[in-house]
């Protein structure tokens, strides 16, 4: 059985097949709600803003063009919302800095039930190190290592995702990897990365 491209799939929901946006549904969503969580570091968040990337998506049909992927177009939209959406947390934040009862601290936990506690205590170190440092990074420099790293965009993609050039996307590239690289330099010393 053939796989419909993203491209026709895309070109009969513009002529209103509700199931061909089903399947890019279906294909695009968990990756999706993956990218926005290593932006915004909230999975409700990423949830609403993938639902709503979605719905934009779908909004926009007509004003589909074939000759752009259909991802470039989804992650150009679900950047913006991310964006948009740590920028206005920022000013929350900046309006509630009296408000201290609140843990923003976010982990993630890399449980293996076949390693010891302290290798365990070694990978989630690790991994709060990693996250921090990606985490720190200016907006666009952590949207371009995400979809890049994580992803597997290219720059191309990463490019019209950003509106910027492709130049652009490895000079913030080069400037995050940099950074990353002298952050991160304690996990190389001790071999952990």
């Amino acid at each position: 059985m053939a796989v419909d491209s993203d491209v026709d799939l895309m070109l009969r929901v513009r002529q209103g097949d509700v199931s061909s946006f089903d399947e890019l549904l279906r294909r695009y969503r968990a990756p999706l709600i993956r990218y926005l969580y290593r932006l915004v570091r909230d999975q409700a968040l990423a949830e609403d803003l993938a639902q709503e990337a979605f719905l934009r998506v779908y909004n926009a049909r007509h004003r589909y063009r074939p000759d752009a992927r259909f991802t470039t177009w989804l992650y150009r939209i679900a950047t913006n919302l991310a964006l948009n959406a740590i920028r206005d947390a920022k000013g929350r934040q900046r309006q509630d800095s009296g408000n201290s009862g609140e843990d923003s601290e976010r982990s993630f936990e890399f449980v293996d039930t076949r390693v010891s506690v302290e290798q365990e205590m070694i990978e989630t170190d690790r991994g709060r190190m990693i996250r921090e440092a990606i985490e720190s990074l200016p907006e666009n420099q952590r949207a371009a290592v995400i979809l890049h790293k994580y992803q597997d965009v290219d720059y191309r993609q990463i490019a019209k995702v950003l509106k910027v050039s492709e130049s652009a996307v490895k000079s913030l590239l080069f400037r995050a990897y940099e950074t990353l690289r002298v952050r991160l330099e304690p996990l190389v010393r001790e071999g952990l990365l």
